[in-house]
């Protein structure tokens, strides 16, 4: 089972920026693609970005985008999550995720694969 070292995460004034990090110890043969999803108290479950590996196919949920980047690098097994312009609506536990797809099926949250533990952010003033 693939295992995540998460970073990254912290407190930041709105209009503030932060990058989270992941580093997973392997790469899935299926599980391919990756990205976050965000969890806050008394909301739903939001997948936020994902990043697939052959073609760096991006996806960005609509509340993040523009504001957010992800990228990969596969030879040491990171992603990254450049967040910018960060409101308070961002406060939440970000989770690193591997998934089969980035896309539709990454926004309903089909075909998941491993979890991390996730990472705290909060945005307030």
């Amino acid at each position: 089972q693939v295992q995540f070292v998460e970073s990254g995460g912290g407190l930041v004034q709105p209009g503030g920026s932060l990058r989270l990090s992941c580093v997973t110890s392997e790469n899935s043969l299926t599980h391919t693609a990756k990205g976050y999803f965000r969890q806050a108290p008394g909301k739903e479950r939001e997948g936020v970005a994902c990043i697939s590996r052959n073609l760096r196919f991006t996806h960005y949920a609509p509340s993040v985008e523009g504001r957010f980047t992800i990228t990969r690098h596969d030879v040491n097994n990171t992603i990254t999550l450049q967040m910018n312009s960060l409101e308070p609506e961002d406060t939440a536990v970000y989770h690193c995720t591997t998934a089969r797809f980035c896309g539709r099926d990454w926004d309903e949250g089909r075909f998941l694969g491993s979890w991390g533990q996730g990472t705290q952010v909060t945005v307030s003033s």
